[in-house]
């Protein structure tokens, strides 16, 4: 049977808006062992989750364990090639997107993607908007309907407002208003918190308590282990395209997940694991200010350490690194390594000078994604492989196969686009991209942002292996224990100033947190 018609049937005659869908703990989907193949690459093998009314069911796994293929088939982007859908004790066949919303079925992406044109309302009800007489757009139930949804949810937002300037938090809110507004019995949050900060995610949360409070069924994909224990009630974990547990959360510790998603036990950094006695400093930056973004920096990386760049989202780190590389223009400092000043807005000076450059968005800034994965690591080492004026594929290949062998990258073809690899996969791409330089400085942003918890870990022992090596590494992240397990040194930052420095003996959560909400009592440098 297929999903059109489906999305009112067998809804009680009292569901009205803003009561439960039904029962709550009733299973309201599930995927029965679906399997689903790209030619000779097997992406689910045995894909099923069972999803009730009133529950946020956490969906866990590596990057290539095959979540994404079974959120595109609850999606009707992917049809399987084998197994069974069920919603609402109806199975269906979702013929594509159109489908799956018919069967009350919305899934939000990490990055949301409004027409920031359009206003709020008018996002929510694109293609779908209620009309007057002469079929014109009635503007006003649209607004009045969009208000009356986000008090439900208890969120400030206005309807009328432009899209565009929303923050990722309210650009996701808007989603779930318009997964609500179409009745929608199954939300999929796909890395929902990826870029939010604390507060925001904070506040998305209440949002999800929510819609889990109203009935609705929420399938919650993240890698935060501390999220998914904060806000859901039981797990589905994945590894290799196949189903390896499912249970309530409680009883269970993070230990056990991550053994189920990567069947082994994964390895701590010890607290000692930095480089040693770090050795010559080999970045210095003086005073650097950008009118309006950041005032006053001074740091110093020496070689062999792992210096983080701690702070809140907005607390102009990302700029700092950005300006230190010569991407942003400074309008006063000097930046220098191993004694010698570099040109201010001149990413080649600092290439020239030894210094690599891991960027947050590595999609859109890290990597070309249509070239293929040896043209990406050999992208920042042509002059080195040009003979005659000419880059050889046999270079290009032969590099990118060291680089893929030391850094465990997994692909089918190097020939094949970037675009192919698991997000992990590409993360290490552009850290071979650098590596093939042989960097004195590796500046890297949000080294593992969106990769699982395995591929985490790889990348962590990645770089203390650099740190060993001689490589100074200024880290930026968001995460506090990767800042608290992975670097020497801590330095945070508030609102463009540095606000306070760490040695990594001395460095708790709870004195980083102080340090970069400028709470009293914070150890300032």
């Amino acid at each position: 049977m297929t999903a059109g018609g489906t999305a009112g049937d067998g809804q009680a005659e009292d569901d009205a808006p803003g009561s439960p869908h039904g029962q709550v703990g009733q299973v309201v989907l599930e995927l029965r062992h679906a399997a689903k193949a790209f030619g000779a690459v097997q992406a689910l093998i045995d894909g099923s989750v069972e999803l009730r009314a009133g529950e946020v069911h956490a969906l866990l796994g590596e990057n290539g364990a095959g979540k994404s293929t079974l959120v595109k088939i609850l999606a009707g982007v992917y049809q399987p090639d084998a197994g069974t859908l069920i919603v609402q004790s109806r199975e269906v066949t979702l013929h594509g997107p159109a489908a799956a919303r018919n069967a009350g079925i919305a899934v939000i992406y990490q990055e949301p993607t409004l027409f920031p044109d359009l206003t709020v309302a008018e996002n929510m009800f694109i293609g779908r908007q209620p009309l007057k007489a002469a079929r014109r757009i009635n503007k006003r139930q649209m607004r009045e309907e969009a208000a009356a949804i986000f008090a439900r949810l208890g969120v400030p937002l206005d309807p009328a407002r432009i899209a565009r300037g929303l923050s990722i938090a309210d650009q996701q809110v808007v989603e779930i208003g318009k997964a609500l507004s179409l009745d929608a019995r199954v939300i999929v949050m796909d890395e929902p918190t990826a870029a939010l900060s604390a507060a925001e995610t904070g506040r998305l949360f209440e949002v999800v308590r929510t819609v889990k409070a109203q009935g609705a069924a929420v399938l919650f994909i993240s890698h935060r282990l501390e999220e998914v224990f904060e806000i859901c009630d039981r797990v589905t974990v994945m590894r290799d395209g196949k189903l390896v547990l499912t249970d309530d959360l409680k009883g269970h510790t993070a230990a056990d997940l991550v053994r189920a998603m990567v069947g082994r036990e994964l390895a701590e950094r010890p607290p000692e694991a930095g480089a040693g006695t770090p050795g010559e400093p080999v970045l210095t930056v003086d005073r650097l200010t950008r009118e309006g973004v950041f005032t006053d920096v001074s740091l110093t990386v020496r070689s062999g350490e792992i210096v983080a760049l701690a702070g809140l989202v907005g607390s102009g780190r990302s700029e700092v690194a950005r300006a230190i590389f010569g991407i942003d223009r400074y309008d006063a400092g000097t930046v220098t390594v191993k004694g010698q000043p570099l040109r201010k807005a001149s990413p080649t000076s600092a290439m020239a000078a030894g210094i690599g450059f891991v960027p947050e968005d590595r999609r859109q800034q890290g990597l070309v994604m249509d070239m293929s994965v040896q043209q990406n690591v050999a992208l920042a080492s042509l002059g080195r492989l040009r003979t005659a004026g000419l880059i050889r594929a046999k270079s290009e290949r032969a590099m990118a196969t060291d680089w893929a062998a030391r850094l465990k990258i997994k692909y089918a073809k190097l020939t094949d686009p970037v675009a192919m690899l698991s997000g992990g996969n590409q993360q290490k791409v552009v850290l071979a991209k650098w590596l093939g330089r042989r960097p004195a400085v590796l500046i890297v942003d949000e080294p593992t942002r969106g990769i699982d918890v395995a591929t985490k870990a790889e990348v962590h022992h990645l770089l203390a292996e650099l740190a060993r090596s001689g490589v100074g590494i200024l880290m930026i992240s968001s995460e506090l224990p990767e800042v608290l397990g992975v670097s020497d040194r801590i330095l945070v930052m508030r609102e463009g100033r540095l606000m306070a420095e760490f040695a990594h003996k001395d460095a708790t959560e709870e004195a980083v947190m102080s340090a970069a909400m400028g709470q009293h009592g914070a150890r300032t440098r």
